[in-house]
C-alpha cells in the first residue's frame, strides 16, 4: 500500500469514529471521499476513459476495420462517432471492467486489515453487517463512474475525430442521435449491473484474507475462469449460471423495438450472486476474529 493509500485510511477511521454515530450516512459518504481521492482510483478512471480515445485515433490514423474482424461495431466507427462508445464497452467489458472491479472490491476489506484501520472502523457504532454494505455500494458506485468514464471519454473522442448523426441500429432500422445516446446509456446501465455480482464475489473474498493483492487476483481469476466455461460446449449446462454469461447480451439493446429480455435476465443473475455471495460474506465477516 502506498503513503497516501495509509493516510487516507487513518483519516478515514478517524472521521468515521467521530461522526457514525451521529449522522447514518457518514461512513459512507467518508468511504465515497476516501476512494475517490485515492491516485490508485483516479488512475484506473482515466485509463479507462482512454479506452475510447485510443481506439478512436487508432481507426483515425489507420482506416476502418474490416467488417467481421475486430471488436464489434470497429467498422462502424468512422461513418458515425457515436460507435466509438458501443465499441469501447464492448472492449472493455471482458477485461478492463473486471480488472478495476477486481481491485476496489478484492481492497474493501482485505485492505483494511492490511493497513491496520479495521479494527478502529469497528470500534465506531457502525457495526460489521453495516460496514459491508457500505463496502458494496461503494464498489457499486465505482462500477456507475467507470462506465461513465468510458462513455465520455467515447462522446469526447467520437465528436473530435468522426461525424455524429442518426445511428442504423442492428435491425436496420435508422434512430436519431438523442436516441441512441439513450442507447448508450442503457449499455452503459448493462454494463454495470452485469458487474455487481463480481463486485458481491470480490467483497466476500476480501473477508477471506489481510492480503488486498490475494483478494484482487482471485476476484479477476474468477472473471477469466467464468468468461473461459462459458466459451466451452462442455460446460453448457452451467452456462447460464455463471456469472459473466450475460455480459456481452447487449444486442437487443441496439434493436428496434428494443427487447429487454436479455437485461432482465441479467438483473436476475446479478441480483442471485449478490445475494448468496452477500450472505457468505456477512457469515464470515460476522464470526470473524479482527485482529488487525
Amino acid at each position: 500500500m502506498s503513503t497516501d493509500d495509509t493516510a487516507a485510511a487513518a483519516s478515514l477511521s478517524a472521521r468515521t469514529t467521530a461522526r457514525a454515530g451521529r449522522r447514518p450516512f457518514a461512513l459512507f459518504g467518508s468511504e465515497l471521499a476516501t476512494m475517490f481521492r485515492r491516485w490508485r482510483t483516479i488512475v484506473m478512471l482515466v485509463a479507462l476513459a482512454l479506452v475510447p480515445v485510443l481506439i478512436a485515433i487508432a481507426v483515425r490514423l489507420t482506416g476502418a476495420g474490416s467488417r467481421g474482424r475486430g471488436p464489434a461495431f470497429l467498422g462502424d466507427i468512422t461513418g458515425n462517432g457515436l460507435f466509438v462508445i458501443f465499441t469501447a464497452i464492448t472492449v472493455s467489458i471482458p477485461l478492463f471492467l473486471p480488472l478495476t472491479v477486481g481491485v476496489v472490491a478484492g481492497d474493501s476489506i482485505a485492505g483494511e486489515a492490511n493497513l491496520g484501520t479495521l479494527r478502529y472502523l469497528l470500534i465506531a457504532p457502525v457495526g460489521r453487517v453495516r460496514l459491508l454494505a457500505v463496502k458494496f455500494v461503494s464498489s457499486c458506485v465505482f462500477v456507475a463512474a467507470a462506465l461513465l468514464s468510458i462513455v465520455i471519454g467515447g462522446v469526447a473522442a467520437g465528436a473530435a475525430l468522426f461525424p455524429m448523426g442518426p445511428v442504423t441500429l442492428l435491425s436496420g432500422d435508422t434512430v436519431s442521435v438523442g436516441d441512441a445516446f439513450g442507447r448508450v446509456m442503457l449499455l452503459a446501465g448493462y454494463a454495470s449491473i452485469s458487474l455487481l455480482g463480481l463486485c458481491a464475489i470480490g467483497l466476500f473474498i476480501s473477508t477471506l484474507t489481510s492480503m488486498p493483492v490475494g483478494a484482487m487476483a482471485a476476484t479477476v481469476v474468477i472473471a477469466g475462469v467464468s468468461q473461459v466455461l462459458d466459451q466451452l460446449p462442455q460446460f453448457d449446462a452451467i452456462h447460464a449460471y455463471l456469472p459473466t454469461h450475460y455480459w456481452l447480451g447487449f444486442a437487443d439493446l441496439l434493436r428496434s423495438p428494443i427487447v429487454f429480455d436479455s437485461y432482465g435476465q441479467n438483473i436476475v443473475l446479478q441480483l442471485g450472486y449478490i445475494i448468496v455471495f452477500g450472505g457468505f460474506a456477512i457469515t464470515r465477516f460476522t464470526t470473524k476474529d479482527i485482529l488487525s
